[in-house]
This record gives structure tokens, sequence and C-alpha cells, in this order.
């Protein structure tokens, strides 16, 4: 178990005495004050991730050793670290073309296998897609390899996307940048430009989490000039409307109201033309995503009063994937602990762990307004105590 001091303040002070900074020369270099950086380190308040990329941009340093992740002692509780390597090796193998003691499956199963395992991360079934993912991967490159086929390299583009999403939700994002690699690899034989561009966006929001907001717009623009040289189908117009969300975000954290208000505004544009696009590459695209976003949009801005506002007037239809209902459910914890609602963040967060207890549990966000809660409240609740000993506080 973590001990006392093992939190992202404490990470961050190391982090910065190795820098040889005082903590009046790191917040200098941050834009925010020394009082919250001193309230971070000491363990008083929580890190949240706009404050964490922002430590590590100004200290030059991968944002995961601030963070801690992966959480290898929670991944080791619940044998999740052992599923890893087999699908760093099922990704190393890609350039060896078809293996002989692979028996052929027909394509229409291998492409319902990769569906099968997008629906799987969807509905936040880690450890199921995990467990299945390297096979499928393998004969999916052995099938790809022996025929050719467009529909083959797609749907291997595709599960090495699932791969990525699997690496970064358990706080793995080398091996989720290795799998975007490969990802580009089968969509340039699949001649697929939608799965290029969001190839682009899945990269883009890569180095947002990494605080790095004008790299991340320049992958924008570049998935949008690939989807916008292609056949502007319902397909395209959903992928355009996914970099857009993207890009809201992206310039959301970087504290750019205009763009944030334009990008969104294009995303409603896109959805009024594909209406609920949910199915399409598993991006869970509408109108209802382009809301979430908008809300996501008012945390990273720190606007959390009008967070709450947009939370109140989002209906979650029961076909949304359960991992968005979850992040839904996760910004609007931590808006409520920004604005003292103590008690129902406590709340959101618990709807969070019964709606996606995998996803939740390695979630930094979720995790960070845990601690926050810990360190807010004067006696702790039985509740809160149980998910503060559930993530390992």
């Amino acid at each position: 178990m973590p001990g006392p001091d093992d939190h992202t303040g404490a990470r961050i002070k190391e982090q910065r005495k190795l820098a040889r900074l005082t903590q009046r020369q790191l917040a200098e270099r941050l834009p925010y004050s020394y009082s919250l950086l001193n309230q971070v380190e000491c363990g008083a308040k929580p890190a949240n991730l706009d404050f964490v990329a922002a430590v590590a941009q100004a200290l030059r340093i991968d944002v995961t050793a601030l963070t801690g992740q992966p959480y290898v002692t929670e991944l080791q509780q619940d044998r999740l670290t052992e599923l890893v390597r087999p699908i760093r090796e099922a990704l190393d193998l890609y350039d060896l073309g078809p293996d002989d003691t692979i028996p052929g499956r027909p394509a229409k199963q291998l492409i319902a296998a990769a569906e099968d395992l997008c629906a799987q991360v969807r509905a936040t079934r880690l450890r199921s897609a995990a467990r299945l993912l390297p096979a499928v991967i393998a004969e999916l490159t052995t099938a790809a390899w022996r025929t050719r086929s467009t529909e083959l390299w797609q749907a291997l583009a595709s599960t090495y996307r699932t791969a990525h999403d699997i690496a970064v939700k358990l706080g793995y994002y080398d091996l989720g940048s290795v799998a975007l690699d490969r990802m580009c690899w089968a969509a340039h034989r699949a001649s697929d430009p939608c799965l290029a561009a969001i190839r682009q966006y899945m990269r883009a929001l890569a180095y947002f989490r990494e605080g790095e907001y004008a790299i991340g717009q320049r992958l924008v623009a570049a998935g949008h000039g690939i989807v916008g040289a292609a056949e502007q189908t319902r397909e395209a117009v959903a992928v355009t409307g996914q970099l857009h969300l993207g890009a809201s975000v992206i310039a959301a954290r970087a504290d750019q109201q205009n763009v944030v208000d334009t990008h969104i505004a294009e995303a409603k544009r896109c959805a009024s033309r594909t209406g609920d696009a949910s199915e399409i590459h598993w991006l869970s695209f509408g109108p209802t995503n382009v809301a979430l976003h908008r809300m996501s949009a008012a945390v990273e801005m720190r606007q959390y009063d009008e967070a709450l506002a947009q939370a109140r007037n989002i209906a979650l239809p029961p076909t949304l994937a359960t991992s968005r209902r979850a992040h839904f459910l996760i910004d609007r914890a931590r808006s409520e602990m920004e604005t003292g609602r103590t008690e129902a963040a406590l709340g959101s967060i618990v709807d969070a762990r019964h709606t996606a207890p995998e996803q939740t549990r390695y979630h930094p966000g979720a995790r960070e307004t845990i601690k926050g809660l810990v360190h807010a409240s004067r006696r702790t609740p039985d509740t809160l105590g149980h998910m503060a000993a559930w993530i390992g506080l």
C-alpha cells in the first residue's frame, strides 16, 4: 500500500528539488499561484490534471512521473499487470508477415471479434478485453498479411486502437503510443482516411495529457486535413465532429474560450447532420457527446458552477457508452468538490465506481477527487474511507 507521502504533491516536490528549483521559482513558471503549489506539495489540496500537466511541462518531464502511473500496486491486486506483457508482444510482431502456426478463421469472424473488443472497452470491461486482445491481434495480423484484404487491415487498425485505449486507461501511456503507431501502419495499408484521422485525434489527446497544447492543436489540424480530403460521407462528418470535440477540450486547457466556442459550434453542426453516430468507430459522436464535451471544457477552464449548470441539463440516453457515462460522473464530482459540494461529489464518485469500477479505479481525475475529499473532510465518512482504501490511499 502507498505510504502517507506517496501522493502527487510529494512527487511534484521531489521532481522540483531534482530540478534545483525552489517553490517560488517553480510557481513563476506556472499559470498558478505559489500558495496553490505549496498546498499541493504538502497534500492539503489535490493536484488537478491541468495543474499536473502545467508542472510537468515546466519541469520538462512526463506527467506519469508526477501521477505515479501506472498504479502498479492496484494493478497487481487486480491481476491486470499480467495482461500487459502479452499485449506488448502482440504489438511488436506486426512486421513479421503471416504466422503459419495460426489457423485461419473466416474474415467475418475476425472482424466481428475486433468489433466485440471495441464494445467491451466502451462497456469498461477492461480485464476481459485485455485478455482476448493479443490473440485477436495475432489472428488479424496473419489474416491481413495472407489476403491483403482492405476490410482486414481496417479491422486490425481498429484493434490497435483498442490496444491504445486499454493501455491508456491502465496508465501505460508508452504502450498506448506504440499502439497508435501500429494503427497508422494498418490504416495506411487499408487506405482509410477516417482511421488515419482518428489516429491523429488520439495522438492529440496524448499531448493534451502532457500539457503540450500547441502540438495537440497541430495534430487535430492534421486530422482535419486528412478527413477533409476524403468523400464527405456520414462517417467522415462524424470523425470531423469528433476532431472538433478533441480540439475544444485542448483549447479549454489552454484557456482559449473563443477557440472552445468555435469548435463546439462546429461539432454541433456536424452532429446535426449525423444525429446519434455512436456506432461509427466507437467514437460516441452525436448531440449528447457534444454536450458532454462542452461541460468538460468548462471543467478544464475551472468554470465549475457553469459545468454543474450544464450537467443538470444533460439527459444521458440509455444507449450512451458506459465509459462516457463514467467520465461524466467524474467530471461532475470534480466540479462539485471544487464548489464545496462535498457530499454530492462523494455521491458522484460512488456512482462512477458502480458504473465503471475498473475505469474509475485507474482514472487520475477520480483518484485526485477522492484524495481532495479526504483532505476536505474533518471526519471521514465510512463511504469515503472505503473509497480512499479502494484507490490505495
